[in-house]
């Protein structure tokens, strides 16, 4: 395969179908993805076994069980994937919106339209759920997809891009408004990333290997995260009951997400209470503590924590943890450590709460619940296509609204400008 030729071919395509799909109904979009779900739930033992084969192939390659958890298609999977694409058709459609008019004193009446941002490339790893909940938001959203899984997940990928290229189909819109790019040739993804002829815009999510090369090498602007360093800070005034709740929830339910809670900050006044319990859950779910000196006085298995073990996406049955001397270091811990992804606060005192809300400088901001609701289902926006800590365009999970952007509108009546 020559994959220059090929992938050249891949952007025409999906440059063609971004312009069709930009003026479909959203009647048509909708059908299309219930189609697409239809599909999905009919082919769920297809689907499943060819994971199975994506799963063997890992494992007879050494992969971390970090990436095999992340990559595993269960049947339950299967029917939050068709579930996902449901919730995005129930969505508002975006598209074609208008709003924020204003008359000039020139006369003219200035607003603005949301518009699709047209090829949106997708670059991932491992999640083979993404395959279907990006077609799905690029879909209903007016813009063309070219998706680009990791080759672990190719028989996974492959499958589900059949489905939904089915269910386009049905819908009467052109097949290639998605198309998965079949290579696993690292070289088809140094050609995505340069094509500003073809996509407009690029969404990687992976590992920081993938990130610092795209950051590198990328022509295309890019909506990216480089990883998930999520905390969570027990203030003086946390409930105790919830803050062994909420550190169990964020740290223990799945290691593997980027909304996993990596670090645990604990106000002086109240370690010698709080930790002991918080330590003994976490050691009885095999979880690691790596802490500060005052930690490993009062946890009696916690390691000694580094400098960088406080700034580590650990993905793993890991956890650093310091005790601090109020809010104030709490917050400044997390600004400097942070990547800026997703913290939270427990606490039942309102001032400080809402300090918290306002100084944390990251996507997403918590008071009394789990790191692990930063997640676009979560949030009420169907299926994500990432969670953005950009400041610029979109920040935090990214729905149909941040694959979007808005162009200005004039209404006149014969208005010139003097």
């Amino acid at each position: 395969m020559d994959i220059k030729e090929y992938m050249q071919t891949v952007g025409r395509q999906a440059r063609s179908a971004s312009r069709c799909l930009a003026t479909a109904s959203t009647a048509e979009k909708n059908a299309a993805l219930l189609h697409i779900a239809a599909a999905i739930r009919r082919e769920k033992a297809t689907l499943v076994s060819a994971n199975q084969e994506d799963l063997a192939a890992a494992r007879a390659a050494g992969l971390e069980t970090a990436m095999l958890d992340r990559l595993t298609l269960s049947e339950k999977g299967v029917d939050g994937m068709a579930e996902g694409v449901e919730q995005v058709a129930k969505l508002p459609d975006p598209i074609g919106e208008m709003g924020e008019f204003k008359f000039m004193p020139s006369g003219i009446q200035v607003g603005k339209m949301r518009v699709p941002l047209g090829v949106i490339g997708i670059i991932y790893e491992a999640r083979p759920n993404v395959t279907a909940d990006a077609a799905a938001l690029c879909l209903k959203s007016g813009n063309a997809a070219i998706l680009r899984g990791g080759s672990e997940a190719i028989r996974s990928n492959r499958a589900i891009a059949a489905l939904v290229q089915e269910g386009l189909r049905a819908a009467g819109l052109p097949a290639e408004c998605v198309q998965v790019i079949d290579t696993t040739d690292r070289a088809a993804v140094g050609e995505l990333i340069t094509m500003r002829e073809f996509v407009d815009v690029i969404v990687p999510r992976g590992g920081k290997g993938l990130i610092a090369r795209l950051l590198a090498e990328s022509r295309v602007p890019m909506i990216q995260h480089l990883d998930g360093n999520c905390h969570v800070y027990l203030d003086e005034d946390a409930d105790p009951n919830k803050a062994l709740k909420i550190v169990e929830n964020a740290k223990t339910q799945r290691y593997g997400t980027c909304n996993t809670a990596e670090s645990l900050l604990v106000d002086r006044s109240v370690a010698t209470m709080l930790l002991p319990p918080i330590a003994h859950m976490l050691t009885g779910k095999g979880v690691e503590i790596r802490g500060c000196a005052e930690t490993q006085a009062i946890v009696g298995n916690a390691v000694a924590a580094s400098e960088e073990d406080y700034a580590t996406e650990f993905l793993a049955p890991i956890i650093s943890v310091k005790v601090v001397g109020g809010i104030d270091e709490a917050i400044d811990h997390i600004n400097r450590y942070s990547s800026h992804h997703t913290e939270a606060i427990v606490t039942d005192n309102h001032p400080k709460a809402m300090r918290f809300l306002r100084e944390v400088d990251s996507a997403s901001v918590m008071v009394n619940a789990s790191t692990r609701f930063a997640d676009g289902f979560e949030y009420g926006l169907g299926a994500e296509i990432g969670i953005s800590t950009d400041k610029i365009h979109a920040r935090g999970p990214v729905g149909l609204e941040g694959l979007t952007s808005q162009k200005w509108i004039v209404f006149g009546d014969g208005h010139v400008r003097s």
